[in-house]
């Protein structure tokens, strides 16, 4: 394949103990490009076997290496070399994402700064990490102790990948745990850009493991791994619940950030243009395949019929194409079974009777590859599945609603409670509204704009857990409580005499 970028190898390995290795039965599996689904590659298919190798790895640094006893302040700077490794291969990294994903190439180029700034927040955090002391009069103290838990084994999705993959790495290496990573098999490439990274910034081997394979393979062997206590997840709510089941004889530690059918509320007193945008890119920037998508729009009847015109046509003026043309503003689906699965959310909103604005079907100068235009439907009820299913695609449900107690009660009906977004320059409406909606992150008046301080995480069918900020600190550590009594005697006398 010509357009194969450079550098990307014949086949993507394992890295178990400081050494790139294949499985240890041989199996392989293959990786599509998705703007042919041209096989470009192939990927090591981790086994239980595999796993075992890894955790083994991973356990013995954490006893050995030292990496668990290290000083924060020197924890922190092999971090920051980490963060400096990124950014030197920034522009790598986004050619590989965006070949890999599908998603276009103007989209993913902060990906790798985002994923350096995830480690360097985390190795300023650590450093300013604070343990609590409570002492009682002059007779007895008590102290926390921070203990990281071991191994944590981390299990990332397959869109963007890289950045996402920073942010569960960052926190579980800052905390003092050996890493087991097993990255998604649709998008295995970027990760490959991290053992040189690591061994580069002074990583000890067998701290961070990467294991390949099917989430039923090697996925699976890792949340079962009786070495492994601690798991964090981030994936879709059913692949959520088979891992809270299979995890559950451990009594591991999770944490999962799974599904999401977020709302977009828009009153008739919202700043329209900037409410559009914001519809916009909820929906169909990163190609629509975005945890905390808006694609419930729900917009007051009053401005409903010029808000669904205006959607329409601004999507009718996106340009699709190729990821790797900068113009391009929506690329390619990352999967043959993910495009199939998108239209087939398509063709059951058209015969259950939502309301095809535009889109819905493969774009005509793109005729290979899974290529979707952007879709808007309307007057999308309850009723419908597209109100309800998470489609993880470029296709948004627009909703209209008469007063706030109906779009509080829309916003609410559905299992998921991931994100939610408002819209109003009523700033009493607006807290109002953002108190009763129920999901785990709200933005007022914005967008997806993130503080690293803030939890991340959602609610009902959409998580288990939040992390970010000293959240993640917290999940990746045990807090130990020590008890000193410092008085001369005083301590209770209980039975016999003295």
């Amino acid at each position: 394949m010509s357009n194969v970028p450079d550098g990307v190898p014949e086949l993507i390995t394992h890295y178990i103990g400081g050494e790139l290795v294949p499985s240890a039965g041989g199996q392989t599996f293959g990786v599509l490009e998705p703007a042919t689904n041209t096989e470009y590659t192939r990927a090591a298919a981790g086994q239980a076997a595999d796993v075992d190798r890894a955790v083994a790895a991973a356990a013995a640094a954490f006893r050995d290496s030292g990496w668990a006893d290290m000083r924060n302040r020197a924890r922190a700077n092999v971090l920051n070399r980490i963060a400096d490794g990124i950014e030197a291969r920034g522009e790598r990294i986004a050619q590989w994402e965006s070949f890999d994903t599908g998603l276009p190439i103007a989209q993913v180029e902060q990906q790798a700064k985002r994923a350096a700034e995830n480690f360097r927040f985390f190795a300023d955090l650590i450093v300013v990490q604070t343990e609590e002391a409570y002492r009682v009069a002059d007779v007895q103290l008590n102290y926390v102790v921070r203990k990281p838990k071991g191994v944590a084994g981390l299990i990332t999705p397959w869109n963007t990948p890289f950045m996402l993959e920073s942010w569960k790495l960052a926190p579980a290496l800052a905390s003092g745990c050996t890493v087991v990573l097993k990255p998604a098999e649709w998008s295995p490439l970027s990760v490959s850009v991290l053992p040189e990274i690591f061994e580069e910034a002074g990583v000890p081997a067998g701290v961070f493991n990467v294991v390949h394979g099917i989430g039923e393979e090697a996925g699976d062997a890792l949340v079962r791994h009786p070495d492994v206590p601690v798991l964090s997840f981030t994936g879709e709510t059913t692949t959520g619940k088979v891992i809270m089941r299979n995890a559950a004889d451990g009594l591991k530690g999770l944490s999962m950030e799974l599904g999401g059918k977020s709302p977009n509320i828009i009153f008739a007193d919202a700043d329209l243009d900037a409410a559009l945008d914001s519809a916009i890119f909820g929906v169909f920037s990163l190609n629509g395949e975005r945890c905390t998508a808006g694609s419930r729009v729900l917009v007051h009847r009053s401005i409903y019929d010029d808000f669904v015109r205006r959607l329409g046509e601004r999507a009718e003026r996106f340009r699709v194409g190729l990821p790797a043309d900068r113009g391009t503003e929506l690329g390619c689906l990352i999967h043959p079974e993910h495009f199939e699965k998108v239209i087939g959310h398509v063709e059951k909103a058209k015969a259950e009777g939502a309301r095809l604005v535009t889109g819905g079907k493969r774009p005509a100068h793109l005729p290979e590859g899974n290529f979707l235009e952007p879709t808007v439907f309307a007057d999308v009820t309850p009723e419908h599945t597209l109100f309800r299913e998470e489609v993880f695609g470029p296709v948004v449900a627009v909703t209209p609603f008469d007063d706030e107690a109906e779009a509080i009660r829309l916003a609410n009906d559905t299992k998921y409670g991931l994100a939610a977004y408002v819209w109003t320059n009523d700033l009493k409406r607006g807290l109002r509204v953002a108190n009763q909606v129920e999901s785990g992150m709200l933005w007022l008046n914005s967008h997806n704009i993130r503080d690293l301080r803030t939890p991340f995480g959602g609610i009902k069918a959409s998580g288990v857990g939040h992390e970010g900020g000293t959240r993640s600190i917290d999940f990746y550590t045990d807090q130990r409580i020590v008890h000193a009594w410092i008085a001369e005697g005083g301590l209770p006398h209980f039975g016999g005499t003295q």
